[in-house]
């Protein structure tokens, strides 16, 4: 699911797994008028977002990060770097795959 409230940049071989979720926007709760609030997420190149994983607005994540299974993004994630957990917090490194 991608909900596209802003920009969703999907960088080439990026991978995005069944029922992850990449949100571009919220609503600021600090305001009796509730407005909505979007930020752009961008995927690079050879990432891949696991099954069920969630991406918040305005993260960017780097060439070949790996997002676990059902983790969820709140911060950039840095490149060739595996990711899991709530909040997702780095694992390993992963190796680079560029063919």
């Amino acid at each position: 699911m991608i909900y596209n409230a802003d920009w969703v940049i999907v960088r080439s071989h990026a991978i995005i797994s069944e029922y992850a979720y990449v949100c571009t926007a919220s609503h600021d709760y600090n305001r009796k008028d509730f407005p909505i609030v979007t930020a752009p997420v961008e995927l690079g190149a050879y990432s891949w977002i696991c099954a069920k994983a969630c991406i918040l607005p305005g993260v960017k994540v780097g060439e070949g990060a790996v997002l676990g299974l059902g983790s969820v993004a709140t911060k950039h994630l840095d490149p060739w770097t595996v990711y899991v957990g709530v909040p997702a917090r780095p694992a390993k490194k992963r190796v680079r795959v560029i063919a």
